[in-house]
């Protein structure tokens, strides 16, 4: 299909970022055993597993833009289903957010973890959805919602990981012993 043909260098990009990042998300996880953070698993599973999620979710559909598909409706129904799940992934990663007592969240953490990644699964459901009558304008749609996964995941990586430098780097390490 020509129409999904043009995207494919798009989806090269964005589905090798993802990936990439996914494993630099095992190498942070590593990083907080080494310094025996204690993270309790309702922290973790609000805030680092998402990441992954929202990283391996941009992977799977780069790979399924770039499979020879015979017919929009398999890769509509696809999109539909991916942005759907997702979306109920996030009211849950809320509740997790809200339900944990490690961390007090703020304004931006809601935003980031919570907020953005509705809009991006929104724009997958959009998409799916609108495949069938305006493809060209759905295409950009998952495109920006894909991208966006990709953001929020790397601000979310950066956020961790600049806490551990901040809360757990040298000089807060000397304070302890």
């Amino acid at each position: 299909m020509p129409q999904l043909a043009a995207w494919g260098s798009y989806y090269v990009i964005v589905g090798s970022s993802a990936g990439a990042l996914t494993g630099l998300m095992f190498v942070v996880v590593t990083l907080m055993a080494e310094l025996e953070m204690r993270s309790t698993q309702p922290t973790f599973s609000a805030f680092a597993t998402p990441t992954i999620v929202h990283f391996c979710v941009a992977l799977a559909i780069s790979a399924a833009m770039s499979a020879p598909w015979p017919a929009l409706s398999g890769i509509a129904l696809f999109l539909a289903a991916c942005g759907a799940l997702g979306f109920v992934y996030c009211v849950m990663v809320g509740r997790r957010m809200f339900r944990q007592t490690q961390y007090a969240p703020v304004f931006e953490d809601w935003l980031w973890h919570v907020v953005l990644p509705h809009v991006a699964y929104i724009a997958i459901i959009a998409a799916g959805i609108g495949m069938f009558r305006a493809a060209t304008p759905s295409l950009f749609a998952l495109a920006a919602g894909t991208l966006l996964l990709v953001f929020v995941g790397i601000h979310n990586a950066w956020d961790t990981v600049t806490y551990i430098a901040f809360e757990f780097g040298p000089s807060q390490r000397k304070k302890v012993e």
